[in-house]
This record gives C-alpha cells, structure tokens and sequence, in this order.
C-alpha cells in the first residue's frame, strides 16, 4: 500500500469516501422506503398505489420537519453583522 497511498491522497481518499458513504446512504434509503419503488410482486402487479400516507411520511421526514423551524440562513451570526448598519465608523 505504501506505493499507492501517499500523504498526499489521504485528503482526497477522504473525500471520495465521503461522497460514496452519501450516495449509499441515498439509494438504500430509496430502495427501502421509497413508496415508489416496488419490492413484492403484488404492489408490482398494481398500476397506482394509493399509499398517500406512506408517500406524506417518505417526504416529511425528521431532517425536513427541524428545518422547517429553522429561518433559512447558512450562518446566521456572519448575515446578521454585515447586514448591520455599522455607524461606529
């Protein structure tokens, strides 16, 4: 591994690996709980599934209803003193 693994790459092999854990995290989430996606054969056989409930509770999840609470800003402390009218000057 010496040959392949530089100090170098270690930022890099970081990164990647972030990236893919993300998008196994995606599509696991999507063949398991997504109602659109059907595993038996008899939600298959069906056309449209009436499922509102399960397809509400796939969209509103835990991460989506905290940051619906939230106010829609990245760093609240840096917007709020640069959009401060500072007359200290």
């Amino acid at each position: 591994m010496g040959r392949w693994m530089r100090p170098e790459v270690y930022p890099l092999v970081a990164a990647m690996t972030c990236v893919a854990s993300m998008c196994v995290f995606q599509l696991t989430r999507s063949v398991f709980m997504n109602p659109d996606v059907r595993i038996n054969k008899a939600n298959r056989r069906m056309g449209v599934l009436e499922n509102k409930e399960e397809g509400e509770k796939y969209a509103e999840h835990g991460l989506r209803r905290f940051l619906r609470t939230r106010p829609p800003e990245i760093m609240p402390a840096i917007n709020h003193f640069f959009s401060e009218d500072n007359k200290s000057a």
